[in-house]
């Protein structure tokens, strides 16, 4: 987390006392802020409280979707602020992690809200393969908008992230969406971010806040430069492909030859086999023999499914 924050202005992680850290204890720079659930000693020193709200919010979005990590025990004792208003997160026992198809869900997912693209929403579960594909498209789409329908309208302030997100669950429940683990260790860290910013800010706007972020990412992944670089990547492997004809000809040519052996002349084990499975059988090792006479028994209905 240190190394992907290093350039990011207003947070960062405490820096290792290698030193002084050993096998059963973790020894970390002194860090000398207010704590961020000391609102009248905030205050006391100056700080804006608005703008570490959306620090706060924009960098956990920013390590959720930027770098797939994330620090998963965001509670007020675990974040202090600095005289320059820093924000310096500790006690990274527990932690979060989302892939790139994750990540690209989670935006998709965020962004069909906006729009109120509710047929999107439902085509994206069922893209990452969450949603089992003898459900209903359509009627995925239509539980997905009882979500979204209500909350527009309503002052943006009111509007929480992650209770939408909980909600959502609860609808991908009813349509067997296997549980996925990192995204509900996300919901929950998000509500507890949530709280944070509106603590500090009650009329924090999240989706406001959320913005610059999301829609920087999405328009970087999403986008026409991301398909740009999808296409380059393709491109890539194609023409990796291209480079391994040859040798994929060859391989394919000396299987077919192998199997129309085998199926001329039956399975022939070669020396080797034979001599494994008379070692093995001189050992009485139930274990090596099991191991090798389920081998030559697959090789042997192998070759008979091809006569």
């Amino acid at each position: 987390l240190g190394e992907n924050t290093r350039d990011d202005p207003g947070f960062r992680v405490p820096h290792v006392d290698w030193e002084r850290t050993g096998r059963d204890v973790l020894t970390m720079e002194w860090v000398d802020g207010v704590k961020l659930n000391d609102i009248a000693g905030l205050t006391a020193a100056g700080h804006d409280l608005k703008a570490i709200a959306a620090n706060l919010v924009q960098s956990f979005l920013r390590h959720t979707l930027r770098d797939g990590f994330f620090h998963a025990d965001m509670h007020p004792g675990n974040l202090f602020v600095e005289p320059d208003g820093t924000i310096v997160a500790v006690d990274l026992g527990i932690a979060g992690r989302l892939g790139k198809k994750e990540r690209r869900f989670l935006a998709e997912i965020l962004y069909g809200f906006i729009t109120r693209d509710y047929l999107r929403v439902a085509e994206v579960h069922f893209e990452a393969g969450y949603v089992p594909r003898q459900h209903n498209v359509a009627a995925f789409a239509q539980a997905i908008r009882a979500i979204g329908e209500p909350i527009h309208g309503q002052p943006a302030e009111t509007i929480s992230m992650a209770k939408l997100l909980a909600l959502l669950f609860e609808v991908t429940d009813l349509f067997d969406m296997a549980t996925r683990s990192e995204l509900v260790l996300l919901q929950k860290t998000m509500v507890v971010v949530e709280g944070v910013a509106r603590t500090l800010d009650p009329a924090f706007n999240m989706w406001k806040t959320s913005e610059p972020v999301v829609g920087g990412w999405i328009s970087g992944n999403l986008g026409p430069r991301a398909l740009l670089a999808d296409a380059r990547d393709g491109a890539g492997a194609l023409l990796a492909l291209a480079r391994q004809a040859p040798d994929l000809a060859a391989r394919t040519e000396r299987l077919s030859r192998e199997i129309d052996l085998m199926a001329e002349h039956g399975l022939r084990f070669d020396e080797a086999t034979a001599h494994a499975i008379g070692k093995a059988e001189a050992r009485h090792t139930r274990s090596g023999r099991l191991a090798l006479w389920v081998i030559a028994l697959t090789l042997v209905y192998i070759a008979w499914k091809l006569l």
